[in-house]
């Protein structure tokens, strides 16, 4: 019987979130499986892997073939790369202890990889956020300024004409003073 390392879809449409399961190769894509080992979330940033790596270990030793995505998430965590330590242990070219600290280094390394991308990605958000914010700053502003001069603007078309109308009643007075005089 030929086992595969594949994923299983779940989750809704255009939001799916897969399982990582041993399976006979012959079942379908969402049927039947031999043992669940994890789940896989890509709609995340970076993706959530999560899986048993101690069972997913000893399925690759066994002969269980993975799928290409599989294949690279396994490479991504580190399974292939212990796959290929065990197997010079078992040959006799390295001794266990040498090809632990070699994949605890490894696993380090790694680590420090995705918390940086992490940080990277947190820093480019508050910056975009940030950017966001000081341009809807200058928008508002500019828009205040523009309310502003044209509130100074109708005052200042209003003002001529209040004088005048100040103006107006001010000299049919004095007309009227002087008509009064003269008779």
């Amino acid at each position: 019987m030929a086992v595969k390392i594949r994923l299983a879809r779940r989750g809704r449409k255009k939001a799916a979130i897969y399982d990582i399961v041993v399976a006979d190769a012959r079942s379908p894509r969402d049927g039947k499986f031999i043992e669940k080992l994890g789940t896989y979330n890509p709609n995340s940033n970076p993706a959530f892997i999560d899986f048993d790596q101690e069972k997913a270990f000893n399925w690759m030793m066994n002969g269980a073939q993975p799928t290409d995505t599989v294949k690279a998430m396994l490479s991504y965590t580190g399974i292939l790369y212990r796959r290929h330590l065990q197997i010079g242990v078992i040959k006799g070219a390295i001794s266990q202890e040498t090809a632990n600290s070699r994949f605890e280094e490894w696993k380090k390394e790694k680590e420090s990889k995705i918390e940086s991308k992490r940080q990277g990605l947190m820093t480019d958000k508050e910056a975009k956020k940030k950017a966001a914010f000081d341009a809807e700053t200058k928008v508002k502003e500019a828009r205040a300024e523009s309310i502003r001069q044209r509130e100074a603007d109708k005052a200042a078309a209003n003002a001529p004409a209040e004088e005048a109308a100040e103006e107006a009643p001010e000299a049919s007075a004095e007309g009227g003073e002087s008509t009064e005089e003269q008779a």
